[in-house]
């Protein structure tokens, strides 16, 4: 269906308009101000294989984008209003959503998968919504290395000393219409996290999208390299995305009752709980994320819930009725949000729809002794799970399984077939 609304904001003249990649990040074209009503109703092309590239933009065949048919291509189209750029005068941002040729959904586009998903909870009379919490870093560009030294994590002076880059990220991302709650120091030297306020699952998933590149992008004007890297060094915190979960009918939420989680809430945890190992690919999509899940890292490692506790993988908040939610904590920074919602979602609606009941609760430290189902700990046991996963196959669909099923092979033989600095070090000189 084109899109109808042709304005933009006084003085455009550009329109970057851009869809979520295989791994979720922004691809896409400017578009002279001059050719937007034309777009808006036909379209702009773009490769298809936008949506089976990997993250350095190399491409392989795959039954729908291949030398075969000559790689062919997809069209973008406006999904929200361009909002113009704080930074870039005269430049405006767009969300966009894909169609093929014949004017259907693109059935690699992962995007769809999320629709999918949200149509299925509408259809039992729901409507998700969706918190999100990103972490990354704040490097030099030239030596890769944080510019803001040792651990301060929620250090009220070095949030002043970072707030030169930080505070224009914060009101520039508001200004884009990504509602910003907060934003802290983490775990780390250069960690940052930013929280994104609830909304709407396809609009916070469009939101944690342009986020990321925004970020990148601001961060690179005031001279710093951001990344969203999973654990881009092995004696620091990882960089986590949590998502925060509840249920909404008629302006109340479903998994509310008296300031507690009732039992559709219950049963929406124990659906992510039994496939939270199963579907881990959806979080941790490359060989580094898995090197987050370490003991006493605030990364779970097995799918055990609780009250307020940071050591498990789905933690319940209570409180107000409205802030009543379930946070998993378990995806990398770097992950495709709308597989990871899309995934999360699917599985909770399962819980909701077969009753099910979480096993038991953890109160203590959920590293130690655990009964909950370990979740993968290499990408290859991911890769293991996802392969035989019916659900996967459910929710992705047989062509986007395989796209990112092949994607993480790859990235598991790239990796295999490196001898690191590390080997080097201890083994060229002694033996």
């Amino acid at each position: 269906m084109a899109f109808t609304n042709y304005s933009l904001p006084e003085g455009t003249h550009t329109i970057v308009l851009g869809v979520g990649d295989i791994n979720g990040f922004m691809r896409g074209k400017r578009i002279p101000a001059t050719q937007w009503q034309r777009t808006c109703e036909e379209g702009n092309a773009i490769i298809a294989a936008i949506f089976a590239m990997d993250m350095t933009s190399d491409i392989w065949d795959t039954p729908y984008c291949s030398f075969d048919n000559g790689y062919v291509d997809v069209h973008m189209f406006p999904s929200h209003v361009p909002i113009a750029s704080p930074w870039e005068p005269g430049v405006a941002i767009c969300i966009g959503r894909a169609e093929g040729l014949d004017h259907q959904p693109v059935p690699i586009d992962p995007r769809n998968a999320l629709i999918a998903q949200l149509d299925r909870a509408s259809q039992m009379g729901f409507e998700i919504q969706v918190g999100t919490e990103l972490e990354f870093y704040l490097l030099d560009p030239e030596t890769k290395q944080p510019t803001f030294g040792n651990n301060q994590v929620y250090g009220i002076n070095r949030s002043a000393e970072m707030e030169h880059v930080l505070g224009p990220i914060r009101e520039h991302l508001s200004a884009l219409d990504i509602p910003i709650e907060q934003s802290n120091p983490e775990y780390a030297a250069g960690q940052v996290e930013i929280n994104i306020r609830y909304d709407e699952a396809l609009l916070a998933a469009d939101r944690c999208m342009l986020f990321r590149a925004m970020v990148k992008e601001v961060a690179g004007n005031y001279g710093y390299l951001a990344t969203f890297m999973a654990k881009p060094f092995i004696k620091e915190a990882g960089s986590g995305f949590h998502t925060h979960y509840s249920l909404w009918r008629d302006g109340v939420n479903q998994f509310a009752d008296n300031g507690k989680l009732n039992s559709t809430g219950i049963s929406f945890m124990a659906g992510l709980q039994q496939r939270m190992a199963e579907m881990s690919l959806s979080g941790s999509m490359t060989p580094n994320a898995y090197r987050r899940r370490q003991p006493y890292s605030f990364c779970p490692i097995n799918a055990s819930w609780g009250f307020d506790n940071r050591t498990v993988g789905l933690r319940v908040i209570e409180g107000k009725d409205s802030a009543v939610r379930i946070e998993k904590r378990d995806a990398s920074a770097d992950c495709n949000p709308y597989y990871l919602l899309a995934t999360d979602i699917a599985a909770g609606l399962d819980g909701i729809e077969q009753g099910l009941e979480p096993g038991p609760v953890t109160s203590g430290n959920a590293y130690e002794d655990n009964p909950a189902q370990p979740l993968p700990l290499s990408l290859n046991e991911a890769v293991a799970l996802a392969k035989k996963s019916d659900f996967m196959r459910r929710v992705y669909g047989e062509d986007r399984l395989a796209i990112i099923i092949k994607q993480a092979e790859r990235e598991i033989e790239f990796v295999n077939a490196q001898v690191t600095q590390v080997e080097l070090d201890r083994y060229l000189l002694n033996f």
